[in-house]
């Protein structure tokens, strides 16, 4: 006896619903993958740019202080005024710099006995920390810290202190006295010091 051709027919559903379902696993992997190369491409490509860019203070110049008094390079925008001033019958010198785009500057340089830096730090954490506006410290390192001040509920300013040891002179970089600066303004001149 013969069978019927419909009793084949579920057998062929099966392989044609087999054939469809590798294909789809197929091209549903080769998409996935399409997408992973893409996407892993676009972020190499994007860290590569940011990487790219220009370090924030790339456009300021090596500024030597030595005509001031101080054997110190800084790095400051193209054109500057710096002012000079002794106090304490030459015992403390300080040195204002003021360029475009916010840069301002001061520099204090006196005469030290000590060679701890960790203690000169200290005691200039603990002078910002007497002002009744502080806030925080946003980033410290050995030789300075960058902090915040709260002067309002609604206004941070920002400053730093950058401090070197230089021979017998103690020298303290930090914002302008005048200055308001933003935490991305600080932290730029902050580097500019360093």
């Amino acid at each position: 006896m013969q069978k019927p051709e419909n009793e084949h027919l579920p057998a062929l559903i099966k392989a044609v619903a087999q054939y469809f379902k590798s294909k789809f696993l197929y091209l549903r992997k080769t998409i996935a993958m399409n997408i992973m190369k893409q996407f892993f491409f676009f972020l190499l490509a994007g860290a590569l740019f940011a990487g790219c860019q220009s370090e924030p203070q790339s456009d300021y110049k090596e500024l030597d202080l030595l005509p001031y008094g101080l054997p110190v390079t800084i790095m400051a925008p193209d054109s500057t005024n710096v002012k000079s001033s002794s106090m304490g019958d030459g015992l403390m010198q300080d040195i204002t710099v003021r360029g475009a785009e916010g840069y301002d500057l001061q520099i204090i340089a006196s005469t030290t006995n000590s060679s701890d830096i960790a203690k000169a730090k200290a005691e200039a954490l603990a002078s910002v920390k007497g002002n009744r506006y502080f806030s925080k410290i946003v980033q410290e390192a050995e030789d300075g810290f960058i902090y915040e001040m709260q002067i309002d509920s609604n206004t941070l300013n920002y400053g730093f202190r950058h401090i070197l040891l230089q021979g017998d002179k103690e020298i303290i970089f930090s914002q302008g006295m005048a200055s308001a600066m933003s935490q991305e303004e600080a932290t730029r001149l902050y580097e500019a010091v360093k």
